[in-house]
């Protein structure tokens, strides 16, 4: 994930690219933050196979009947570990990193490789 500050000079037809934050993140933290914080607490509470079902489902999942069963079966034998991604599926599946850029402690799975500093 990168983010990076851009300055264009007109005049000399020439762009100058800093970037300003730079992190690693390996794939097991590329899910979206909410949907697993949920998932891991509806595990914690008891839920079962039609309450993921319905969940998966009410988030819009693009997955047929058999995926989400498949899903669902994964969801309740695995531990899931929480994604740090803002994942919005609105008119297309868009990722967000904000949470990465500013993130304060060291999260296992997560290397900041430049830090960004937030302007005052």
């Amino acid at each position: 994930m990168f983010v990076y500050d851009k300055t264009d000079d007109p005049q000399n037809q020439t762009s100058t690219l800093n970037f300003v934050s730079c992190s690693f993140v390996s794939k097991e933290r590329t899910a979206d933050f909410t949907t697993t914080s949920i998932l891991n607490e509806m595990k914690k509470v008891g839920a079962n196979e039609a309450d993921i079902i319905a969940f998966l489902e009410g988030i819009k999942l693009p997955a047929d009947e058999i995926a989400l069963k498949q899903i669902t079966e994964i969801i309740l034998a695995t531990e899931i570990p929480i994604g740090y991604l803002t994942i919005s599926n609105a008119l297309q599946w868009r990722l967000q990193y904000a949470r990465i850029r500013d993130l304060k402690n060291d999260i296992p799975g997560i290397d900041k490789i430049i830090t960004y500093n937030k302007p005052e």
